[in-house]
């Protein structure tokens, strides 16, 4: 223990101040695998709110920046470590209790999503947002990312569902905003401004979330297309008349990953494959079904399959849920999370093939296409430097042509460390004066997650 950090530690549980270098290292970096990480000076891996604030004091007392953790599966840097910093993993704050009554659960940061889905699932209620990742991301990420997922289209992102928080703030102070009323027009909407806000703002010790009933049965739908186009003006014919509970894409290069991987005969020849679901009970579903099906046969799909199973259903979600790491194994991966308007999904699809042609790399599109979110995953090897600067240049293409499009530069992941510098060029100057005066209102020091978003 360095005489820095000895104070710290004796303000806290015994080993709760961790400085071993092997430990550190093993938290410099998050997916997004940034090589420029640094090595924090300390991890604290608190289990309350007040361990939370004691450190946050000690650090601004100290002037020593702080960079949350929840588990590390961001794919923008959000949680990239920074030299001299002190890291806070909230890995070990892993409390639930599920109110039936209100339909709420009063959770931790540090409880993986899928363990938040299964508690209320055990009181017979349901957690809708799904990220791809929800087996090993955190709740506390899911809301500092406003995360979404496959059944987003139909349900709605994380914000949707976040009634309440509990956040420490620069200072050391605790504040509560929300709480378990469904209603409340009380002062600003304060925990609509933590939502999303990556960590600059404060650090979430506990989120009030809001709980549905069941599921119900889920019917699914699967195109296959002989091009991306026709499947992304397949997904335009489906959004003009529905929402269906899930419309999920994948490009040929994902397809065939994903058959490399999990061996379930999808077709290698296809362009595309759509995967969509319609959980409507009865009549409606078949109504939603028929609309489906023929929408994606009258764009262009050669063979379109139908199941009621549940089994044949979540085997083709469990397919789109292992595109990403299915497609890692090609190699180094740039991971996109561009949106647009729907009407240019197809805009932004073909400019995506136009950009991986211009800069001869290998890009993979997968999407939430029933809300336009897309995944382009660029595909490099990291020791042709040729190569690596071809990626590069057509991550920030990408995002361009997401801005040109009207659309975002992330529509779940978060801006992150890796996208900041094409965040100007989406919102404008005068919406950046205005983050910037907010983080300085609420850290003036700029100690919270220095290097995200600003």
């Amino acid at each position: 223990m360095s005489a820095e950090t000895s104070s710290l530690a004796a303000a806290l549980p015994d080993g709760m101040v961790i400085t071993d270098p092997d430990i550190l290292a093993g938290y410099r970096q998050d997916r997004a695998f940034d090589p420029a990480a640094g090595t924090p000076l300390a991890l604290i891996r608190p289990t309350s709110t007040d361990q939370v604030q004691t450190t946050v004091r000690w650090c601004a007392e100290n002037r020593i920046p702080i960079i949350t953790r929840g588990a590390g599966t961001s794919l923008s840097g959000g949680s990239t470590a920074v030299d001299g910093a002190v890291m806070i993993s909230t890995e070990k704050m892993r409390e639930i209790a599920v109110d039936p009554a209100t339909r709420s659960a009063v959770v931790q940061p540090g409880l993986f999503n899928s363990e938040v889905k299964a508690a209320a699932a055990a009181e017979g209620l349901w957690y809708p947002p799904d990220p791809s990742s929800f087996e090993i991301c955190s709740i506390g990420g899911n809301v500092a990312t406003n995360a979404g997922g496959l059944c987003c289209v139909k349900y709605g992102v994380t914000t949707d569902y976040v009634l309440g928080l509990q956040v420490v703030l620069a200072d050391g102070r605790a504040v509560r905003v929300g709480g378990k009323q469904l209603k409340d027009s009380a002062g600003l909407p304060l925990t609509k401004l933590f939502v999303g806000s990556e960590g600059l703002l404060g650090i979430i010790t506990e989120v009030t979330l809001r709980l549905l009933p069941p599921q119900g049965p889920a019917s699914t739908v699967v195109g296959v297309f002989d091009s991306v186009h026709d499947a992304s003006r397949a997904v335009l014919a489906v959004t003009g008349e529905i929402r269906p509970a899930m419309l999920e894409f994948m490009d040929s290069v994902a397809i065939n990953a994903v058959e490399d991987m999990l061996r379930m005969g999808l077709d290698r020849d296809a362009g595309a494959l759509l995967v969509a679901q319609s959980d409507a009970p009865g009549a409606a579903g078949a109504q939603e079904v028929e609309l489906i099906r023929n929408a994606f046969e009258s764009n262009g799909a050669g063979e379109v399959f139908t199941t009621d199973d549940p089994a044949e259903g979540e085997a083709f979600t469990a397919a789109r849920r292992a595109a990403i790491p299915a497609v890692e194994k090609l190699g180094s991966l740039l991971l996109e999370d561009v949106g647009v308007p729907l009407p240019s999904l197809p805009d932004l699809i073909d400019g995506v093939a136009k950009i991986a042609a211009d800069n001869q790399v290998m890009i993979s599109v997968i999407a939430h296409a029933g809300d336009g979110n897309t995944h382009p995953l660029i595909v490099f090897d990291p020791a042709d430097t040729a190569e690596a600067d071809r990626a590069q240049t057509a991550f920030g293409q990408i995002m361009d042509l997401a801005i040109e499009l009207g659309g975002t530069i992330t529509g779940e992941h978060g801006v992150g460390r890796l996208k900041k510098g094409w965040l100007p060029d989406q919102v404008g100057p005068d919406v950046m004066e205005l983050t910037a005066l907010i983080k300085n209102a609420l850290d003036p020091d700029g100690l919270l997650n220095p290097g995200v978003i600003l």
